[in-house]
């Protein structure tokens, strides 16, 4: 694929600031179709031309982001042998293992074997992975979407100012019914109502064949769709009509779907990672022993979970109750999400409920119907009322 004028620019700048290597990152910014990958492929092609025994680290904040990147590369012929493509945490840190041989906590890795480092969906990178990743004193390269929202917690923002910028999106993207929508939601910050493909529309759900439609998409959950919206209460009866339209008790089952909601290194678990329950015991009054398979991920969560955490408005770590979440983690129901814990999830089809809060100015907005839009890969529906 031939690249545009601002891949190319990026592209001799890469190029130019690993030759000199006069500072140990640079971020590249771009946003939904600008072709971020194809530009990283391009560049590691020149790179294997200058040296062919140069050692490449790829990574990404999670497993299903690091598998996406291998196939877009391995389908560019832009892999190497010498090359590693895996999650940030299996590259910088090693398991801390029992007399059992169970891991039972993660250490930082005395030496990392690559000669760069280029990180995907870098938006994602807390300040703590952040600085365990500068501390090998490896060459960086991040890689991530400007346009989104700033990461779930912390003050933090890795790409908040890219100094290499994509704003060109390609012919082939242009095309793309779900790109035009977040091009026009990063800049007008509104949508129209109407149908604009197969499967993309945004509704009135004040009409009643508009609410007719989202409470069948609803009554009929798939886990390959991504329920957003706004706040936490609206999430949260979601939740709660989607479980009772599939006939599930009240507290958490067996086969039911949920998201993480805070970062636990030991068990390889993060913020906003979503899974599946496999099975579920009480063990005391308010804790479960579960095992969960998390999207994307090779190895099943096993540990205790809060029972009190489900249908909670809030994680119970940042309440006055925090003390009580100190002996395991911290799960909630996962069929509808807040637009914030979405992050780094996509789905083929997303159904987004227009919610904005009262203290959001108009760029907080456009970030946030943004990255909404940006985590349908085939069908979109967006929910809204008129004004």
């Amino acid at each position: 694929m031939e690249l545009s004028s601002d891949q190319k620019n990026a592209l001799e700048n890469l190029l130019f600031w690993y030759k000199e290597k006069s500072r140990q990152f640079i971020t590249l910014g771009g946003y939904a179709g600008t072709g971020k990958t194809t530009l990283i492929s391009h560049l590691r092609e020149k790179l294997y031309k200058n040296d062919k025994n140069l050692r490449i680290a790829f990574c990404a904040y999670t497993g299903k982001a690091s598998r996406v990147l291998r196939f877009r590369l391995s389908e560019t012929k832009a892999l190497y042998p010498s090359d590693f493509v895996g999650t940030i945490h299996s590259l910088i840190y090693s398991p801390v293992t029992n007399d059992k041989d169970e891991i039972v906590g993660w250490e930082l890795k005395e030496k990392v074997e690559a000669d760069l480092i280029i990180i995907d969906e870098a938006s994602m990178v807390d300040y703590s992975i952040w600085e365990h990743l500068l501390s090998f004193g490896i060459p960086i390269i991040a890689v991530g979407d400007h346009g989104q929202l700033p990461p779930i917690s912390g003050k933090f923002n890795l790409m908040e100012k890219p100094e290499l910028v994509l704003e060109e999106i390609h012919r082939q993207a242009r095309e793309n019914p779900i790109i035009r929508l977040s091009a026009l939601a990063r800049s007008e910050g509104k949508i129209p109502f109407g149908k604009f493909g197969k499967n993309i529309l945004k509704i009135n759900n004040l009409e009643p064949e508009s609410r007719e439609l989202v409470e069948e998409i609803l009554k009929n959950y798939h886990p390959n769709t991504l329920i957003l919206c706004g706040y936490n209460s609206t999430r949260i009866k979601i939740n709660n009509f989607i479980r009772s339209s599939l006939g599930l008790e009240e507290t958490p089952q067996k086969g039911d779907r949920v998201i993480c909601l805070r970062n636990n290194h030991a068990k390889e678990v993060f913020n906003g990672m979503l899974g599946e329950i496999v099975s579920l015991k009480k063990k005391d009054e308010g804790w479960y022993q579960a095992k969960i398979i998390m999207d994307g991920e090779e190895k099943t969560y096993k540990g205790q979970i809060l029972a009190s955490q489900f249908n909670c408005k809030e994680a119970l770590n940042f309440t006055k109750e925090r003390y009580k979440t100190k002996l395991g983690d911290l799960f909630d129901f996962g069929y509808a999400l807040t637009v914030h814990k979405a992050q780094g999830s996509q789905a083929k089809r997303v159904v987004v409920f227009e919610e904005r809060f009262p203290k959001m100015d108009d760029e907080e907005w456009r970030r946030w119907l943004y990255t909404a839009i940006t985590r349908a890969e085939e069908e979109l529906f967006v929910v809204g009322q008129e004004a």
